[in-house]
């Protein structure tokens, strides 16, 4: 794009990354600005609402990607949003980064009393919001930390050493900052290949509110319950096949029985009794005889 003829063709945009930001509203502003802040502004709308310049608002990402891969230890960075819309943001770049983050209130002193529990030294922030944010963005004037911040057209540039011209207010556009932000300093350090698209998708830098997940869990519990099931075969229905026995005739106890009642006794000797006893008897007594 000829707009972007500053810069070096390998940082130049693609058309593709300039319509999500379009979508994203990264370049609306608001009604107020802020002196300091004219150099960014494009023009004003008819209802008064400021447009952002987009194309330094690339050039200073860009810069802010160079600045944060300068830094040797990913650790010495720390992001920071105090505003709920970027808190996911927050958590997200500092993941695939390898950066600190501090997501929620920030604690007076973090950057200037070492007795604090969370006393931390950083080399590098970055902040959402420049206003929301003013007390991490004093207390690194305090110790000499450069700060990276996004800026709307009415917010303040004290103790900001590079203001990313941006809407800082919509959770579209400040997780679609974060996530080209982390893109581009993965792809400075190598990790991500400029030909191939990054596989992070940008929806997991949106903030996600609560009662919204609720609702859609609720919605998908509903849909899996009112889904037509499948009948399904009862084992119990099933014929009942037994498989057929072989069994030994000397070992089956039935033919055992048949075959010892056909048994027939032989016939009595001639020299013995009626009995056992009788006939030892008598044959003792023709011995003797």
């Amino acid at each position: 794009m000829s707009a972007f003829s500053s810069l070096l063709p390998v940082l130049q945009p693609r058309e593709e990354d300039i319509q999500m930001m379009l979508s994203a509203g990264v370049h609306t502003g608001n009604r107020n600005s802020d002196s300091a802040m004219e150099e960014y502004i494009w023009r004003r709308r008819n209802d008064g609402v400021h447009i952002l310049n987009i194309e330094k608002t690339w050039e200073k990402l860009m810069l802010a990607a160079r600045v944060i891969v300068a830094i040797e230890n990913p650790e010495d960075v720390i992001a920071i949003s105090a505003r709920p819309y970027g808190m996911r943001s927050v958590l997200k770049f500092s993941q695939y980064t390898g950066a600190q983050n501090i997501a929620g209130r920030f604690t007076p002193g973090t950057f200037t009393n070492q007795i604090t529990k969370q006393f931390r030294e950083p080399r590098l922030l970055i902040v959402t919001d420049p206003r929301t944010d003013s007390q991490a963005v004093r207390e690194s004037s305090y110790v000499n930390v450069p700060v990276i911040a996004f800026c709307d057209s009415d917010s303040p540039l004290q103790y900001v050493d590079i203001a990313i011209p941006a809407n800082n207010k919509g959770k579209y556009s400040i997780g679609l900052l974060y996530w080209l932000l982390a893109r581009e300093v993965l792809r400075l350090r190598g990790s991500v290949s400029r030909a191939i698209d990054w596989e992070v998708p940008v929806d997991l830098f949106f903030h996600r509110d609560p009662e919204e997940l609720k609702k859609t869990e609720e919605e998908q519990q509903a849909q899996v319950e009112e889904a037509p099931v499948a009948p399904t075969t009862s084992v119990f229905d099933e014929p009942l096949v037994v498989p057929e026995v072989v069994v030994d005739p000397a070992l089956d106890p039935a033919a055992t029985t048949e075959t010892a009642g056909a048994f027939e006794a032989p016939a009595a000797d001639a020299g013995f009794g009626a009995s056992w006893e009788g006939g030892e008897a008598a044959g003792t007594a023709a011995e003797w005889s």
